[in-house]
């Protein structure tokens, strides 16, 4: 977790009145505790798996535009995708188009 993240955490939260006067007064306290809740470990973890995503993604990109499957068949070869991760690889092959 990136400190950009956490902070636009916070500020979603803000904007829904989750804490948000808590959260207006003790912003910068919120930001340093969340993130020194992640360690190393955890953030190599978290890129690891990014990296995986993305790599996914761009062979799904690849097959599409060799015309080896459809966007429809994305979620049946890539079962590791999420729902927003096809939406995503379905937006880019529609620019390329």
């Amino acid at each position: 977790m990136t400190k950009q993240a956490v902070t636009e955490t916070i500020r979603i939260c803000k904007n829904r009145n989750i804490l948000k006067q808590y959260l207006s007064s003790k912003e910068v306290e919120v930001v340093t505790i969340m993130m020194s809740l992640f360690d190393d470990e955890q953030i190599m973890k978290t890129y690891t798996k990014d990296i995986k995503r993305e790599t996914l993604m761009e062979k799904a990109i690849l097959m599409l535009k060799k015309g080896k499957i459809d966007i429809d068949e994305v979620s049946e070869y890539f079962p590791e995708l999420l729902e927003s991760d096809i939406k995503e690889i379905e937006a880019e092959i529609m620019q390329l188009a």
